[in-house]
């Protein structure tokens, strides 16, 4: 059915992008160099229907169209200058989707209609894109949240879980078949009580905004997986829609968070707004491209043909630009106002902090987001690295953001594996990361604590490989990082060899046990808790298949790493002494003669400063006192709770801890020891202070000192 005769009116400039107000729609763009603008509107036969918008204020073109509601299908059309050396690439004959569509149905078509130029380059091409470009969506604002809220559950007591929304559940026996690798899927009573009986308290998904599979990828018979190429920063992805790509995809996202809230777990986005998917002067013209390419990119200062690519994907958002600076602002209030998002992950956050050349900690972005009533008030995460010059920024965010910390990784990996040099190092990751975060008035959580992430080896990969294995991707083996400080043990790839094997299984519980047991907040890579495999490939963005989904079998298979996980984040909820929110301060507290922490020498000596220096030293005991912590409670009272002892031995030979004297501790209980998985706080051996303890090669253990008062 052909579509009506519109009657339109002007119309507001804001909000920008499509607004349904029950009796028909309002639609605003922003360009500064159109010199006219074209809303396209499709019916179900795909027959196109052009419509000027009438008035254009504060460079945002808009019209009220009245009957247009949702599901509608549209689109713009920009008319304007294009001279490529100047920056300029308007091309009316490009399709282009609406930067603040909230839905969009379909994917690209890569036909050399969506590229700006001829096949050589040269000439502005002028075939039309519409057949092979996707389309924006009007979208049902009306949703019943009920009594939704927010867990708000404090950073110091956060548990993230970092997943993919399609990966969780495409394989999960226990959810239905048409709801796998979906939003509704992610929300089934098995997943949600999967997640609760793990005890994690947020999901942080990989990129759900609308994206785009690279050309070159498909071309090798693969897919962009990971999802860190967004077209859409408003709309849901819609590949992961069970329900439907016409806006339904918004409601079956916003049933998704609300299910998990009514769990007590928190929804974390990981969001791209530091490239899009239009790459360079090479790439497709599908959005910004056609609206104002010089105010949304950085171009080069000599020739505005050419991108800033600190990103490594061919473009940059340019943070310099006002309008791009709102596009971002009003994403991200967008998606904590109307889809109840609690927090976001902000990928190669170092480019959103450049304005001129050089990272800049008080960059505009930063002061937007200090400032604003709602974004401020939900979780950040930076991941704090670009691959531009200067932009390896760990501990350089301002105090509202947390950050994965790279150097917690990396020094973890290298101490496990029996590296020199490690001991200060560890010191400081154990409690913290003071060295990088407190000179900052930041607290613990600001460093967000990971072993392995999705970038990278997964945890049964990072001990069972010493070279990554990335041949699935088609880029002979240079794509993905080189420096994995992992080890395979003496055999490469997986192994029939029974010593081998278990002690690949004791260092995943070491590596799980000290991510656990340190201040800050832990992350826990999916899957990480059954031993998922990736078959040493350590960049699995282009593998939408078995080989990054979930292999659920493992579970069973791997039952005793499962439970071992389950008791890590128990014990960590469990003592508050494994997740305060101010940090260790080395001194005697509330007048009492111990220290709040203590460090000692396997003969039960206390740590000297020559004693963090020597490079041979692999093995530390941390005492952590429970009744000295520093910070009250939520109603103000003290917080008096159980001490712990940390026994830490990476040598490659068993060692015996002398325990401290009696005035740490009377008697203590090991309730975690990575040697031996079934040891809990109910079968636990007691020790005697002063006694010892003997600490099998590459293990560490937990002693409990329960607080008698």
């Amino acid at each position: 059915m052909a579509l009506p005769v519109m009657r339109i009116a002007p119309g507001l400039p804001y909000p920008i992008g499509a607004t349904y107000d029950g009796a028909g729609t309002n639609f605003a763009v922003f360009s500064r160099i159109a010199e006219r603008v074209e809303i396209c509107l499709f019916d179900e036969h795909n027959k196109e229907t052009r419509i000027d918008l009438p008035e254009v204020d504060a460079y945002c073109w808009h019209g009220y169209l009245y009957g247009v509601g949702p599901g509608q299908r549209y689109g713009f059309r920009v008319h304007g200058p294009h001279n490529p050396a100047e920056g300029h690439r308007s091309n009316p004959a490009k399709l282009l989707l609406d930067p603040y569509a909230r839905a969009v149905e379909g994917q690209v078509t890569w036909n050399r209609a969506v590229f700006g130029y001829d096949v050589n380059g040269r000439r502005q091409n002028r075939a039309d894109s519409a057949r092979y470009v996707p389309r924006s969506i009007v979208v049902n604002p009306f949703f019943s949240w009920d009594n939704d809220r927010h867990p708000r559950t404090p950073l110091h007591d956060t548990v993230i879980y970092e997943t993919h929304v399609k990966g969780l559940t495409a394989r999960h026996p226990d959810v239905p078949e048409e709801l796998r690798g979906t939003y509704a899927g992610l929300a089934t009573p098995a997943v949600i009580r999967y997640l609760q009986d793990l005890g994690v308290t947020a999901v942080e998904l990989l990129p759900v905004h609308q994206f785009v599979p690279e050309s070159g990828t498909l071309e090798r018979g693969l897919t962009n997986y990971w999802g860190y190429n967004s077209i859409g920063y408003f709309a849901p992805h819609n590949a992961y829609s069970a329900s439907g790509q016409r806006g339904q995809q918004v409601q079956e996202f916003k049933l998704m968070v609300k299910t998990l809230h009514a769990a007590g777990i928190e929804v974390i986005l990981d969001v791209v707004y530091n490239h899009t998917a239009e790459g360079n002067h090479l790439g497709p013209v599908l959005s910004f491209k056609g609206y104002d390419n010089q105010a949304y990119y950085r171009l080069t200062p000599d020739d505005n043909r050419y991108y800033m690519d600190y990103t490594g994907c061919g473009n940059s958002l340019n943070m310099r630009n006002p309008h791009v600076l709102q596009l971002i602002m009003d994403s991200l209030r967008y998606w904590v106002e109307e889809m109840h998002v609690d927090g976001f992950r902000f990928d190669l956050a170092s480019t959103l902090a450049r304005e001129l050349h050089d990272v800049d900690r008080l960059a505009a972005f930063f002061d937007l987001i200090q400032q604003d009533p709602i974004v401020s008030r939900v979780k950040l995460i930076a991941e704090p690295w670009d691959v531009g010059e200067g932009g390896y920024q760990v501990g350089n965010f301002p105090p509202l953001w947390s950050e994965w910390n790279g150097r917690f990784r990396d020094w973890v990996r290298d101490y496990w594996r029996g590296e020199d040099q490690m001991l200060g190092e560890l010191g400081y990751r154990l409690t913290g990361s003071s060295d990088l975060y407190e000179w900052g008035g930041r607290r613990p959580s600001a460093s967000v604590n990971f072993v392995t992430c999705h970038d990278g080896f997964t945890l049964a990969d990072l001990v069972t490989y010493n070279e990554k294995h990335n041949e699935a991707n088609g880029e002979d083996n240079n794509d993905g990082a080189n420096d994995n400080r992992s080890s395979n043990y003496g055999v490469e790839g997986p192994t029939d060899d029974p010593q081998v094997n278990e002690l690949r299984r004791k260092q995943q519980r070491n590596f799980l046990a000290t991510l656990f047991l340190s201040a800050g907040v832990p992350m826990l890579l999916g899957g990480d808790e059954f031993g998922r495999t990736q078959q040493g490939n350590n960049n699995g963005y282009a593998q939408d298949n078995e080989l990054s989904w979930f292999d659920w079998s493992l579970l069973h298979d791997n039952r005793d790493l499962h439970e071992f996980v389950c008791r890590l984040i128990k014990m960590r909820r469990d003592h508050t002494v494994l997740h305060r929110r101010r940090w260790f301060q080395g001194r005697n507290i509330h007048g009492e003669a111990v220290t709040d922490i203590a460090w000692f020498r396997p003969d039960g000596n206390p740590m000297s400063e020559e004693d963090w220096s020597q490079g041979y030293a692999r093995a530390v005991a941390v005492f952590l006192n429970g009744e000295q912590i520093t910070e009250p409670d939520e109603r103000g009272d003290r917080i008096v709770g159980d001490s712990l002892l940390l026994l830490l031995n990476a040598h490659d030979g068993a060692l015996d801890f002398v325990l401290p004297d009696d005035t740490f501790g009377d008697t203590w209980r090991t309730i975690i020891d990575t040697a031996d998985p079934a040891v809990n706080i109910h079968n636990g051996s007691d020790h005697k202070a002063g006694t010892t303890v003997n600490v099998t090669d590459r293990s560490l253990r937990v002693l409990l000192h329960e607080d008698k008062s």
